[in-house]
Parts: structure tokens; sequence; C-alpha cells
């Protein structure tokens, strides 16, 4: 069973995107998203895990168990990440032709880690850049 690909109106031919900390992406149409931040939001409960895990004995019992605690919080802030941008791009192709995205040094921005960029590059991350270039590019 085939899926023929539906044509649909768009309503603005070409928009322009822009990427930003603050919110995810601003179109040139007026629209903002926000990123969902997901790291930021979990960051406080994922120290506390690490912060409990780290005088447990490697590989023993309660260890595992705060490693399978841990990875699941890492796996929930993936999936908040994934969710946001997903429905960011799948919008995107739906109601518009063309998108136009800011050409960003996104491994260049993230690999500055001083004290005041260590704070942007961690937001960076947070929001997902590289994802949204890499999925509105396949999308287009």
């Amino acid at each position: 069973m085939e899926t023929i690909p539906q044509i649909t109106e768009k309503s603005v031919d070409v928009v322009g995107v822009d990427l930003g900390v603050k919110s995810l992406a601003t179109l040139s149409t007026g629209e903002v998203f926000p990123g969902a931040k997901s790291y930021r939001k979990l960051e406080a409960k994922l120290s506390r895990l690490q912060y409990l895990n780290r005088h447990k004995v490697k590989l023993s019992n309660n260890w595992r168990a705060a490693q399978l605690k841990i990875a699941r919080l890492h796996t929930k802030v993936a999936n908040i990440r994934n969710d946001t941008l997903h429905k960011l791009t799948t919008y995107l192709a739906k109601n518009h032709s063309q998108i136009v995205i800011e050409d960003l040094n996104v491994s260049g921005m993230m690999a500055n880690h001083s004290y005041v960029a260590c704070n942007v590059a961690k937001a960076i991350a947070d929001m997902g850049f590289y994802e949204f270039r890499r999925q509105a590019r396949v999308q287009v």
C-alpha cells in the first residue's frame, strides 16, 4: 500500500528562518516558535542523580539502577527536543514551499567553552540547531 503525496496550498511560498537561543525559530512572517529547553528544565534533576551515583561501587546493583535512571532522564531530554523539532519542521514543510535558513557554524559555536560562552554553547545544544537544519534540509 503506497502513500500518495498530497499537494497542499502554501500560505507563503518562501520563508526565512532565524534560529536563536531565546526562541528556537523566528520566521520572516513574524511567527515565533519557542524552544522546549528540555535540558535546562531537567538539568538540576540530572545533576542530583549523577551526584548521588558518584560514590556508589561501580558495577554494583545500586550503581546500575542509578545509571538506568540517568539514562532514562537523558532519553527524556532528547525525546522532548526531538518532538519540538519535528513539530516545527513539519509545520514549515506543510505551509511553505521554500525554507531559507541562516548559515550558522553550529560546531564552531559549540566548541567555544569559555566561561561566558559556555552557557551559550549549552543553550545552543539544548535547542538542537544542527538537527533542525538537518531535518529542514531533508523535508524541503
